[in-house]
């Protein structure tokens, strides 16, 4: 079946589906960041190609493994998520746990971000570094996160997550302790403050 043969299914007009289809085949293609309000950028400011690098000053931690930085080269501040983890939410228990323990180290301090690609909801998936540590190690050693898992892989974590299991650390120490992942599942997602 021909693009055109959908279209006619679609019962839309032949000219807009070719359009958008032109535009889903061209964007992924150049490689450049999504939207300048997805990426956190000024309307000015030039699209950046993935990946990228920054430093810039983390002015809040919303939860686990989410939070927002200001460029120090200047721009809009940028939402971010730590990138091959998932913290409790911060509703679920060890959520808190999981926001202050990355709120501690990272709060008022320059990080350096290096930005991978963008999640569903705009924020950049990015590694964050903090004085020479990886963010999302630390967190995930400390029993705060786990280690994203992808298909059968124990993802990137993995060492980081046995230790901290292990040592029975944060979330790990909690018999049945759920997963951010089942925890949405079965109960949504949390309420805004």
């Amino acid at each position: 079946m021909t693009l055109y043969k959908y279209a006619s299914l679609w019962c839309a007009p032949r000219w807009l589906l070719t359009l958008l289809v032109a535009a889903a085949l061209a964007g992924p293609a150049t490689g450049w960041a999504q939207s300048d309000a997805a990426a956190g950028a000024a309307p000015s400011q030039a699209r950046q190609p993935l990946p990228f690098t920054f430093t810039g000053r983390v002015t809040r931690v919303f939860d686990g493994d989410t939070l927002w930085v200001k460029p120090l080269a200047g721009g809009r501040y940028r939402k971010l998520r730590l990138d091959g983890v998932d913290a409790p939410e911060i509703c679920q228990s060890g959520g808190p746990a999981a926001r202050d323990a990355l709120a501690v180290r990272v709060l008022d301090q320059v990080v350096t971000v290096h930005v991978r690609a963008f999640d569903t909801y705009g924020r950049s998936l990015a590694q964050v570094t903090a004085g020479g540590d990886d963010m999302a190690a630390v967190l995930v050693r400390g029993g705060h996160a786990w280690s994203s898992r992808w298909r059968r892989s124990l993802g990137p974590y993995a060492d980081e997550e046995s230790q901290a299991r292990a040592e029975r650390k944060g979330v790990f120490g909690v018999e049945g302790a759920e997963t951010p992942r089942e925890f949405r599942r079965r109960h949504g997602p949390c309420s805004l403050p």
